[in-house]
């Protein structure tokens, strides 16, 4: 039963505590009210709470975020691949912790969390250092962890409602996309020297980095003329990390003839389970010696080539670009590249669908134009 008491402080002064049991059964108080009356508001408010099924237990929501955003880090370690969770523990550590880390979660508003993410999108030019804007990338990823943060915090009866909820965030910019014709591709590629077979495997193919990075001998199928795309490897931080393909499942693709000439060279030599294509040295190919600054080999056979600037992942493009021109459809250009679902495609590459639609208005207009009635209606009107 719930109930109100006086006591007195160490000045002698006379308060008022308020006893009362919370939903779970268990017996608490608070002290230090110093009207009778205040503490039956206190009390009756309480009571409401509990039978709408709204009550916080205040020790709960003092928690700090350091300590909830540890936990939810934790929760997400095993539930994504490692280059994932690498981009939000680095984004926890220098965006979140040091802005929130030390607030208790019923401290926080959705003011003061618009304020930092206005903060964050527009910089900070006239403090001393300045602090320069951040992408919208960036921003959306840290409001993304507080946001995750506090929505557990909401599952877990701590807060009765996200504060995080219905922020206004930057509007990420569309990159647009690089497309190589067939001839632009082929001609990169001589230029790429022993990386050749390599690049095209990238613009033809349609492989992300990593995954081409951890293709082995025994992934490449003569036969059929398919890859097994099984894994990727990663650079997270300074070191490599071997892990499935973005989508979590691996896949089959295929590859044109063109390509066996090479593939055969890249596996000549080597054992089944060597990678098909390293460093000199046998280590896992690098992204950085790539494309890492402008004297790498794919940044100077562009620039041979008088290519536009553009990044490896732009071979992908390329890939999808060329795929859609060969007539492919849009389930088969997905289940190439590795893309979740056909809906993702089509947003990707709206662009390359888009005109498509023509071509399949041409065909549409010769088959019906074949048709009796259509003869009739395609004869100029008045004769």
């Amino acid at each position: 039963m719930a109930s109100i008491s006086k006591y007195e402080n160490t000045a002698g002064k006379t308060l008022y505590r308020v006893r009362y049991r919370k939903p779970d059964h268990t017996n608490t108080d608070k002290r230090g009210f110093a009207r009778k009356r205040d503490a039956e508001a206190f009390l009756n408010e309480i009571e409401r709470a509990k039978r709408r099924g709204e009550y916080i237990d205040e020790a709960d929501s003092r928690v700090l975020i350091e300590d909830l955003g540890e936990q939810w880090l934790a929760s997400k370690q095993n539930a994504m691949k490692a280059s994932s969770y690498h981009s939000l523990e680095v984004s926890w550590n220098t965006h979140v912790k040091p802005k929130w880390g030390n607030y208790r979660l019923s401290d926080i508003r959705h003011n003061d969390i618009q304020q930092w993410v206005n903060q964050l999108s527009s910089g900070s030019p006239h403090s001393r250092p300045p602090v320069k804007a951040k992408s919208p990338t960036v921003v959306i990823r840290a409001e993304g962890i507080l946001l995750g943060i506090l929505r557990s915090a909401v599952q877990d009866r701590r807060i009765l409602s996200n504060p995080a909820e219905g922020i206004i965030l930057p509007r990420k910019k569309a990159k647009e996309h690089v497309y190589l014709s067939a001839e632009e591709l082929m001609n990169l590629a001589e230029h790429c020297g022993n990386h050749q077979t390599l690049v095209l495997v990238l613009g033809l193919c349609g492989l992300r980095w990593g995954e081409a990075a951890g293709l082995r001998v025994e992934d490449v199928d003569f036969s059929h003329r398919t890859i097994l795309v099984a894994r990727s490897a990663t650079m997270v931080g300074n070191r490599i990390i071997i892990d499935f393909p973005k989508n979590g499942k691996p896949r089959k693709i295929v590859w044109p003839a063109i390509l066996e000439p090479g593939l055969k060279e890249a596996v000549t030599g080597k054992r089944p389970s060597d990678l098909l294509f390293s460093e000199p040295e046998g280590d896992y190919i690098s992204r950085r010696r790539a494309a890492g600054k402008a004297g790498s080999w794919f940044n100077r056979a562009l620039k041979e080539t008088r290519l536009p600037a553009m990044s490896l992942h732009d071979l992908r493009h390329t890939a999808a670009s060329l795929m859609v021109s060969a007539g492919a459809n849009v389930k088969a250009v997905q289940r190439q590249l590795g893309h979740a679902k056909a809906s993702m495609t089509l947003d990707v590459y709206s662009d390359l669908f888009e005109s498509d639609l023509q071509s399949v208005s041409l065909a549409l207009n010769q088959i019906v134009s074949r048709t009796t009635v259509g003869k009739m209606w395609a004869e100029p009107s008045g004769k």
